[in-house]
C-alpha cells in the first residue's frame, strides 16, 4: 500500500473512531450515577443475599431445601437468594435516518440518546457480571472490555434506510432483550420480532425514544417534512391542521406498543431527548426484571 493510501485510511479510520471516547466517556458518567445510588436488580440467582422462600420443584436437589423452614409447615422449600449468576443481554438498537433526527442542536439526536443509553446499560450489566450482546454485531452475548469497544463501534454507525427494522433471530432462548426505537416505522417488524422472542422465552423491553417535537408537533403554516433519509416528502399550508390527526396516530402507536409489550410479558416506556437520561438509564436497568 502507498504512503498516500496509508494516510487516507488513517484518515478515515481517526475520523470513525472521533466518536468514541465521547461516547464512552458520557456513557462511563451516566452508568457511575447508578451505581453510586446502589440500585441493584432483584432477580432469582446464586448470590448471598436472601430473596424469598418458594416451594419445592421438581429438579431442585435436597441441598437446596431450606429444612429449618420446611419443618414449620408440610410442605418444602427452597430459599432463594438475590440474582448474581452470568445471563445474557441481547440489545437493538435502531441505527436508521430516523434516530438521527433533533429538533434543537442543544438536544442532541434520538440516535445519540440511544446510543449512550445502550452503552451505560452495557456497563452496568457487565459490571453485575452478565453477557451482553448488540444484535449489529452478530455475535452471542460475551463480557468485557473488548466486548464493550465492540458496542462502542457498532453504536456509532449509522443505517441509511429511513425506519429501523429489529431482529430477534440470533436472540439466545430465555435471555433478556431490549429494543430501542423511535417505534415511527412499520410496526409489522416490531411485532415479528417480539413475537420470536416470546416464543423463545426471552423477557424484555420495549424503550421509545421521542424528540419532544415529536411528542408536541409545534408546526404552523407552510411547512415540508421530509423524512431523514429523503426517501419521503410532503408538504402543507396549514400544518397546524395536522397536529390532531397526528397526535391521534402516536397515541394509537403507543397504545399498540404497550399492548404487544404486555401480551409478551414485557415492558414498554417513551422517553423524550429533553428528559433525564439517568432516569432513562434507571427504568432500562429496572426493567429487565420484568413485569411489576
Amino acid at each position: 500500500m502507498s504512503h498516500s493510501a496509508l494516510s487516507t485510511l488513517r484518515t478515515r479510520a481517526e475520523a470513525l473512531a472521533a466518536p468514541l471516547p465521547d461516547l464512552q466517556a458520557q456513557a462511563e458518567r451516566l452508568a457511575r450515577t447508578l451505581l453510586l445510588g446502589g440500585h441493584g436488580r432483584r432477580q432469582v440467582g446464586t448470590g448471598d443475599e436472601f430473596w424469598q422462600y418458594r416451594p419445592v420443584q421438581t429438579g431442585d436437589s435436597a441441598r437446596a431445601i431450606d429444612w429449618r423452614r420446611s419443618a414449620q409447615s408440610d410442605a418444602q422449600f427452597v430459599r432463594e437468594k438475590e440474582w448474581q449468576a452470568a445471563q445474557s443481554v441481547h440489545l437493538w438498537v435502531d441505527r436508521s435516518a430516523a434516530m438521527q433526527f433533533s429538533s434543537a442542536q442543544e438536544l442532541g439526536s434520538k440516535g445519540d440518546r440511544a446510543a449512550v443509553l445502550a452503552l451505560a446499560l452495557s456497563i452496568l450489566l457487565m459490571k453485575g457480571g452478565e453477557r451482553v450482546a448488540l444484535a449489529a454485531l452478530g455475535a452471542p452475548p460475551r463480557i468485557g472490555a473488548l466486548q464493550l469497544t465492540r458496542i462502542s463501534e457498532a453504536l456509532t454507525s449509522t443505517d441509511t434506510a429511513d425506519y429501523g427494522a429489529p431482529d430477534a433471530t440470533g436472540f439466545m432462548p430465555h435471555a433478556n432483550a431490549v429494543l430501542i426505537s423511535d417505534f415511527m416505522g412499520p410496526i409489522a417488524a416490531v411485532e415479528a420480532a417480539v413475537a420470536t422472542c416470546a416464543d423463545r422465552g426471552i423477557k424484555g423491553a420495549l424503550f421509545q425514544i421521542l424528540d419532544p417535537a415529536e411528542e408536541a408537533f409545534p408546526y404552523q403554516g407552510r411547512t415540508i417534512f421530509t423524512s431523514m433519509g429523503g426517501a419521503v416528502s410532503h408538504e402543507t399550508r396549514r400544518a397546524g391542521d395536522l397536529r390532531d390527526r397526528y397526535r391521534d396516530r402516536l397515541a394509537e402507536r403507543k397504545d399498540r406498543l404497550s399492548i404487544l409489550a404486555k401480551r409478551a410479558g414485557w415492558q414498554f416506556d417513551t422517553h423524550h431527548t429533553d428528559g433525564s437520561a439517568q432516569a432513562a438509564l434507571l427504568w432500562l436497568y429496572t426493567a429487565l426484571e420484568g413485569p411489576r
